[in-house]
């Protein structure tokens, strides 16, 4: 962002309070000023939203109204917001002076972190998110230019809920505007135009894989290429990008940056008890990275003064000063004939000493708006509640008990998770935020759930999905989980991710064809290798098929059946054979009907024509195959 040549800002006095002294940036929903604070005599930025989008009442209500609840943020981690106001038609916003680097500039210099440094400078983002969150505030635009460094470590994020009333980098679609900037956007924000604390999340953990590798996840050549890809690509492993990022932090990364929002933390403090778990146990406590030797950043183009003795003494009410000093009270007592040397003196030494309580009360007041609000969250980590709470009361801050999580670090009834972090920095009076720990957590049995049972259940554990291997399974139906590349029973860390392995039900096979007239040995070897179950016990006789060998198969060769179906082969029990009746003597007319009723043919031979029709012999005799010819003579 360039400065205008000119701008009609400069050396205004807003809402007769602020004087605008120089401009620091200018962005697509309003410019930045510093200024001073005349009634407090202190550096502030003033963001004043552009004229055009001042005329839209619409715009212009959500600006106040999200500006009134970023205003009761109260965090370390957060840019503050002191005042709102209007001068003229021209809204603006009053926020903590913060002389710096964004971390955007940290990037350009150095390309990227190392893995202590990134956890560093997300400890504070998160935890910012997570006052943001619990204050019911969405911020909806984390990126690297919202959040700033100073030279003495701190970090802050600015812009809370600004990004709610008008969009600096917006992607629109018909009929409406989402919010926030393409290569960190969640993908519901894209696809339906919502976001809640698990769209922050995702930003976030967009940002922890840019700073770790030095390039957004996803690229292309338009906000919609960027947009599509968020929608339907998952976001890699930064150790896919960058050598040495430790498996943990890519389970973070990965967690927080998964495509369905049920699959990610619930907010911004889950992630942050998560990241500080993973901190804790890597032993990474770096340093937040220091500044750029050039900064570039809007933030260092100006550099805040020291306020001058002059400046300070403006700070006096005229009423303090008039009891103090009457007026023209030294001038009369001069007249009436004092020493003027002595007169002059005294006044001397009056106004040296109410210059110096005015410095002692800046001094003061100064001392308590930089410290003296603020005091340290005691270590709670591995307390009872009991204690823990009795430890917060005597240092007169408050405890907020969220849901307990699965750890394996303290023992179940102990705090594991504090946010604000032991040590950490906290407005008197503050709340902390604290989980009890549930104990270690182990890989549930999910084998036969569906994929959304499963994932519940993973979930209710702190364990997320990375992605889901789809495979035939002979016992399974399709869609069903089989089993996690975890295995059941195993100790997991909450952040976690795994891999689902479903079902595809049992894998499809081609019935061979060549199965008829193969031994029912051989065909059922080649049915088994192909992974059937056979069934052989049924048999039929056969004219054509030796005994033995297969008839037929069910269902027939060709036909597409499925791993683990049982295959039935009719096997061949050779011709049937049948007892030819004795008939000989019987009558003509009753061996023929004896024999066909056997399943026999009939050839009848005279051999003494005019005879009684008597048989006198049959051939052939004994056990024969049905529809064999048996000659019979008679006579």
């Amino acid at each position: 962002m360039d400065a205008p040549p000119v701008d009609p800002m400069a050396g205004r006095m807003l809402d007769g309070r602020y004087s605008v002294d120089s401009f620091i940036a200018h962005g697509g929903m309003a410019s930045v000023y510093l200024a001073t604070d005349t009634r407090l005599e202190r550096r502030v930025a003033v963001k004043v939203l552009h004229a055009h989008l001042a005329g839209d009442h619409e715009t212009l209500a959500r600006f106040q109204r999200e500006a009134r609840a970023a205003a009761r943020l109260s965090h370390p981690d957060v840019v503050a917001v002191y005042d709102q106001g209007t001068d003229g038609d021209r809204p603006f916003l009053v926020m903590e002076y913060v002389p710096g680097a964004n971390l955007r500039a940290v990037l350009r210099d150095r390309g990227m972190l190392t893995p202590g440094e990134t956890l560093a400078v997300m400890d504070h983002v998160l935890a910012a998110l997570a006052a943001a969150h619990n204050a019911g505030l969405v911020h909806r635009d984390i990126k690297p230019e919202n959040v700033l460094l100073t030279a003495d470590g701190r970090v802050k994020v600015a812009d809370f809920g600004l990004a709610r009333a008008v969009a600096g980098s917006t992607v629109t679609t018909t009929g409406s505007v989402l919010f926030g900037t393409a290569a960190y956007l969640a993908p519901e924000q894209f696809e339906h135009g919502t976001a809640d604390e698990r769209s922050d999340v995702y930003s976030a953990g967009v940002l922890m894989f840019e700073l770790l590798t030095g390039r957004t996840p996803f690229e292309g050549d338009s906000a919609y290429a960027v947009l599509h890809q968020h929608a339907s690509q998952d976001v890699p492993a930064p150790s896919t990008r960058a050598t040495g990022v430790p498996p943990q932090i890519d389970a973070l990364v990965t967690w927080a940056t998964s495509r369905d929002p049920a699959q990610r933390p619930a907010n911004a403090g889950e992630l942050h008890a998560s990241l500080t778990d993973v901190r804790d146990k890597l032993g990474l406590h770096a340093a937040v990275p220091g500044l750029p030797v050039t900064a570039t950043t809007p933030l260092t183009q100006t550099t805040a003064q020291p306020l001058t003795t002059s400046a300070v003494t403006r700070a006096v009410p005229a009423g303090a000063a008039a009891d103090a000093v009457p007026a023209g009270g030294p001038a009369r007592r001069g007249r009436t004939g004092d020493p003027g040397a002595p007169r002059s003196g005294r006044r001397g030494w009056i106004l040296a000493a109410l210059l110096a309580l005015v410095v002692v009360a800046a001094g003061v007041l100064g001392w308590y708006f930089a410290l003296g609000r603020y005091t340290h969250t005691p270590r709670l980590l591995g307390a009872t509640k009991q204690s823990a709470d009795a430890a917060l009361r005597r240092a007169g801050l408050h405890a907020r008990w969220l849901k307990p999580v699965y750890n394996s670090n303290y023992a179940q009834n102990e705090v594991a998770v504090e946010s604000p972090g032991p040590g950490d920095r906290i407005s008197k009076g503050g709340t902390v935020s604290l989980r009890l720990s549930l104990g270690p957590a182990h890989i549930p049995s999910v084998g036969g759930d569906s994929v959304q049972a499963a994932t519940a259940a993973l979930r209710a554990i702190g364990v997320g999905v990375s992605s889901e291997v789809h495979v035939y399974n002979a016992d399974l139906s399709n869609g069903l989980v089989i089993r996690t590349d975890k295995p059941t029973g195993q100790e997991v860390q909450p952040g976690t991710s795994v891999v689902l392995f479903v079902s595809k039900g049992p894998k499809p096979v081609a019935v061979p064809t060549d199965l008829v007239g193969q031994s029912v040995a051989s065909a059922t070897q080649e049915l088994t290798d192909l992974g059937f179950l056979v069934d052989s016990n049924h048999t039929q006789f056969s004219d054509t098929v030796p005994k033995g060998d297969v008839i037929k198969s069910v269902p027939g060769g060709g036909t597409e059946s499925h791993e683990a179906a049982t295959i039935k082969l009719v096997v061949s029990e050779g011709p049937q054979l049948v007892q030819v009746p004795n008939v000989e003597g019987d009558s003509l007319g009753d061996a023929i009907n004896a024999l066909k009723t056997a399943g026999f043919k009939v050839d009848p031979v005279e051999y003494a024509p005019g005879g009684p029709q008597q048989v006198f012999r049959e051939t052939p005799q004994g056990m024969q195959k049905v529809g064999t010819t048996i000659e019979i003579d008679y006579f």
